[in-house]
């Protein structure tokens, strides 16, 4: 018998189980999304999501790198290993009423989903239960992990996930966003850092400031010699540009008569690549260093996170373009176009209403992100699909979108597309020979390792101020 044939049938036999079963994940999304928590912070996400798991069949590792809301889970135990990606963290200030068209937040300044995360996560869980399901009635031999990865939003799940070895052994990588777009392509993103410099003086009275050393003025001086290290660093392209930003989280006393002794200074770093962004930390330790010298205060560097840029992979990106060309985007009711037009009409942006289109097949520089961590260990490929206008992202859009029907409606879609690229690779070997070759050739000897040192404990708690 045909191959294709054969494929083509346990793809329909795929597409049937998950839209037989939607309504059940439908209800884990937005039971995700009536319960917002903040990086690091998912007990309830990550105990619902590897419930399910547990209940398909799916060996669940919990507290993975000693991040109490990360999980694995495993189907299988021979054949190729397809790992999906599971975030499910939420935003601060972005509650919203579901479905609303204008800003209506359900709790002010509250917790919302204005990443979409909700349907991330219980998408990527959704297609390899489905997926599962079919190796299991065909003895077909796969193994699949679902790598449930807190704290995305501050980039820290991943490149701790990834220096406890996670990643190892896992021959490919399958991922998704909801975004105001559809798209699959070999995107790129750059790598990333996250440092917190805690500053420690002497306090002294406003009317005899000599007596103190002021830790604010050491930040302050930190800062200046950080905007004038931007002319000095390699530019790059607008649609990844390298990038500082700064700010003052804690600055005490904070009381204008009193010298502050304390003040913490967090940046945050992008870069087209990790050999640049390693020299720029150099030198911005050097500008915090030269703060502290200048005023006789003391500093302290807390790395955060850090991570990679991501390696892009045509071969596998190609399966997911050629499954979404097949499949189809996701259609949209008038009454979900008219809801979108009149968000856009409330923000000023043009009511255009929700992309149905696909983008063509080709490469793009996107939003930074930790899975380019997935990148450097095997060949990942990503996609893109329309759930919320154009106009920004993080945003009380998004979270609306998110809770409502349009929002469910793109998280079957993409576990329609994620199970069917997944699919693909288990029963065509050729395929991840291929992506893995490109791989190689792109890493160009290069190995993975983490770039947090062995020494720095995961955060606990959220770091969201």
């Amino acid at each position: 018998m045909c191959i294709e044939k054969v494929k083509d049938g346990y793809k329909q036999e795929l597409l049937d189980w998950i839209e037989n079963h939607k309504v059940s994940y439908q209800e884990i999304a937005k039971y995700i999304w009536e319960n917002p928590e903040l990086s690091l912070e998912e007990y309830k996400a990550s105990a619902k999501l590897t419930d399910v798991l547990a209940q398909n069949d799916f060996r669940i590792e919990r507290n993975i790198a000693g991040l109490e809301t990360a999980f694995i889970a495993t189907y299988g135990d021979e054949g190729p290993c397809i790992g999906f990606n599971a975030e499910y963290d939420c935003l601060p200030g972005l509650s919203q009423k579901a479905g609303s068209s204008k800003k209506e937040p359900l709790v002010e300044g509250g917790l919302g989903q204005g990443c979409g995360h909700n349907l991330l996560g219980t998408a990527a869980v959704y297609a390899a239960i489905a997926v599962s399901n079919i190796l299991k009635k065909y003895n077909i031999k796969a193994i699949l992990k679902v790598f449930g990865s807190p704290a995305e939003e501050l980039c820290i799940g991943k490149p701790f996930m990834g220096r406890a070895g996670c990643y190892n052994n896992v021959d490919a990588f399958l991922d998704w966003h909801p975004w105001n777009y559809n798209r699959a392509d070999y995107d790129t993103c750059s790598a990333y850092f996250s440092i917190k410099y805690h500053f420690k003086g002497k306090t002294a009275h406003g009317n005899s400031p000599w007596h103190g050393r002021s830790a604010f003025d050491a930040a302050m001086l930190m800062g200046h010699a950080v905007e004038l290290l931007r002319e000095h660093y390699e530019p790059a392209a607008s649609d990844k540009a390298n990038t500082i930003n700064y700010t003052f989280t804690e600055t005490g006393p904070a009381f204008p008569s009193v010298v502050p002794d304390t003040t913490t200074a967090w940046y945050i770093g992008r870069f087209t690549n990790t050999k640049l962004m390693e020299d720029v930390i150099r030198r911005v330790d050097l500008c915090a260093n030269a703060g502290a010298m200048a005023t006789e205060t003391m500093v302290t560097k807390e790395l955060i996170t850090a991570t990679h840029e991501k390696v892009p992979n045509i071969i596998l990106s190609k399966v997911m373009h050629d499954n979404f060309t097949a499949l189809g985007t996701v259609k949209f009711t008038k009454q979900e176009q008219e809801l979108v037009e009149k968000m856009q009409i409330e923000e000023g942006l043009e009511t255009n209403g929700l992309d149905e289109s696909l983008k063509e097949f080709g490469t793009s520089g996107t939003a930074l992100c930790d899975t380019s961590e997935f990148s450097w260990n095997a060949p990942y490929a990503t996609f893109w699909m329309t759930m919320a206008p154009d106009g920004g992202w993080h945003n009380w859009r998004v979270t609306s979108c998110a809770g409502s029907s349009i929002g469910m409606k793109t998280m079957v879609h993409a576990a329609k597309l994620l199970s069917l690229s997944c699919l693909d690779i288990c029963l065509s070997p050729e395929i991840l020979q291929q992506a893995q070759l490109e791989w190689k050739e792109r890493m160009n000897h290069r190995v993975y390792q983490s770039l947090v040192p062995a020494e720095i404990s995961p955060p606990v708690g959220n770091q969201n101020k």
